[in-house]
């Protein structure tokens, strides 16, 4: 089967490094499908990404709001038997400031779609790769997955140690199985996205660009790496920080997070 066949489905596309995974494979000859909140954006970034597609090949715009888990089971089975060869769940938020000074609705939100979305569409899709006989997941995680603890970011750092912890043990059980299925997860530092102003966030890091990120995310997950990190600096800094105590490591966390909270 030709890639103009096979599809390309990417969650949170309406933004930031959902426009560039949509840009990337649109580029490579698949169909795209398109999932955000909002029909309108959709429908903007599917012209934007026009130019970049073959003839033959299509791209479909799926209006969803993933907090709501009878729009991912929709969804899971608006695709179920199409050709899908990439899934990225992309969709996800955060939020900064003191636990108990923020939002409790929003830490919910955050956690139906950073966490329960995830899962849920996670299974699905690994299951539908399994009947397909292939396919790539890559789950977007955060350099924050990775550290012990996110001071005034409690509830976004705990979301994303979640999903690498979840997609590090599910790779690691398609290994023994010997499974041609990739899973990953891509956790990138700052990021020069929509992330900042959603999360009432300021990064004291330079961020890299969106189109970096995936380009190298998309050629990681090829080479099946599971856990994708897009920088030396940020490979760096996690691979040290496993030789500072953690008290100390969330202690200079936190000093850095309150320097964010506006």
């Amino acid at each position: 089967m030709n890639r103009a066949k096979k599809y390309a489905v990417i969650t949170g596309a309406s933004a930031g490094l959902g426009v560039e995974f949509a840009k990337r494979f649109a580029a490579e000859g698949y169909s795209i499908i398109l999932i955000a909140r909002r029909k309108d954006r959709l429908e903007s970034v599917k012209e934007q990404i026009k130019d970049y597609m073959d003839k033959g090949t299509e791209c479909i715009v799926m209006p969803a709001d993933l907090t709501n888990m009878d729009d991912c089971k929709m969804l899971a089975d608006s695709i179920k038997e199409k050709p899908v060869a990439f899934f990225i769940n992309n969709a996800g938020f955060g939020d900064c400031g003191e636990f108990v000074e923020t939002d409790l609705s929003k830490d919910l939100d955050m956690i139906d779609l950073n966490v329960k979305a995830l899962h849920y569409l996670t299974k699905r899709v690994l299951r539908q790769f399994k009947r397909q006989g292939g396919g790539y997941l890559l789950n977007v995680a955060s350099s924050a997955g990775i550290i012990p603890a996110g001071p005034y970011m409690a509830t976004y750092y705990a979301t994303k140690a979640y999903v690498v912890s979840l997609t590090r043990a599910i790779a690691r059980e398609l290994k023994e199985s010997r499974s041609n299925i990739y899973i990953g997860c891509l956790c990138p530092g700052p990021v020069d996205t929509e992330f900042n102003e959603n999360a009432n966030v300021e990064f004291s890091m330079k961020g890299i660009s969106a189109s970096y990120c995936v380009n190298y995310a998309v050629d990681m997950m090829k080479k099946r790496k599971v856990v994708i990190i897009p920088t030396l600096l940020m490979r760096t800094l996690m691979f040290s920080g496993r030789f500072i105590p953690q008290n100390l490591y969330i202690a200079n966390i936190s000093k850095r997070q309150r320097r964010k909270v506006w």
